[in-house]
């Protein structure tokens, strides 16, 4: 439960706001963990990098359709695009009056980039312990296409009004979710460089989200429109199946050798469902932590 005061709008209404980090901290803490289980596990173990690599060779068994589907939509996102849409962000904050805001958001975007390329780069090595047929053996984790998608549907799940939270998700999350999968579908990244992504994303959220809370932008906003539940209900179900699904391929597939054709596509199949379950899943986690929450932006600059 977080602690709540009450103090009065000018003009208006009394308003709630919310005093306790409590959620965010907690969100912080499970982030970071697991962003490190999965690099253990997926880049640090023979187990790990086997499934991947032999994953990324499944990808070989698409059609060129959806080859150069993946590879377009990726393209599309450039440093301009990427500069153009952290300027869309920071705009929404302006028009709603607020520098702070817009900046909190925009900053979300950017320092996403940072922590995932000083990861990437300079951090987290993959060392080569097993043997690799192709060009598997350079680091990836996370996946800056993937922390891109994610920091910008959270930038903007924090600067939209609350009343327009769910339509903005419900138009914006189809794409970032798709993202992580398109770069396991093009061979651009690992299915772990996705979920690492998530969880950077989720880390960056879970600190502005904490910075607006101690600079009193944080209110309580009971409405809950039934449209709203009815988007976070049918994503959850979806991830939840598409968890199974990845869960019962991956199964299957490792009572086999992991170089036979069809063990890498059903590999391929899992690390895909796994990627856009991992995705869901964490807007949803970010969601739950501003259930019944909104940004106030009232009397600030």
């Amino acid at each position: 439960m977080e602690n709540i005061i009450t103090e009065e709008r000018t003009g208006g209404g009394p308003t709630q706001l919310v005093t306790s980090p409590t959620r965010w901290w907690y969100l912080l803490a499970v982030a970071s963990v697991l962003l490190a289980v999965i690099y253990i596990g997926a880049v640090l173990t023979p187990a790990g990098q086997s499934f991947e690599n032999a994953a990324l060779r499944g990808a070989d068994q698409i059609d060129q359709a959806e080859f150069s589907e993946a590879s377009r939509a990726l393209e599309q996102i450039t440093l301009w695009s990427l500069a153009v849409t952290t300027l869309a962000v920071g705009a929404i904050g302006l028009l709603r009056r607020s520098i702070t805001l817009a900046a909190v958001a925009m900053g979300v975007i950017f320092v996403g980039q940072v922590i995932t390329q000083a990861l990437k780069r300079f951090i987290l090595p993959r060392p080569e312990l097993v043997e690799v047929t192709g060009d598997y053996a350079g680091n990836s984790f996370p996946s800056g296409h993937t922390t891109i998608a994610m920091t910008v549907i959270i930038a903007l799940f924090l600067v939209v009004p609350y009343k327009w939270r769910g339509l903005a998700m419900l138009l914006v999350s189809p794409w970032a979710f798709g993202i992580g999968a398109y770069t396991i579908t093009a061979k651009w990244h690992r299915l772990s460089d996705t979920i690492g992504a998530d969880l950077v994303a989720l880390i960056v959220g879970a600190l502005a989200s904490l910075l607006l809370l101690r600079m009193g932008y944080v209110e309580r906003d009971e409405s809950r429109p039934r449209p709203r539940l009815i988007f976070v209900w049918g994503a959850g179900i979806v991830a939840v199946l598409l968890m199974a699904v990845g869960c019962i391929l991956a199964s299957v597939a490792w009572r086999y050798p992991l170089d036979l054709p069809i063990v890498e596509w059903d590999l391929f199949l899992a690390a895909h469902s796994f990627s856009l379950a991992g995705s869901i899943f964490a807007l949803l986690a970010f969601w739950w932590t501003w259930r019944g929450i909104s940004v106030r932006v009232s009397q600030r600059r």
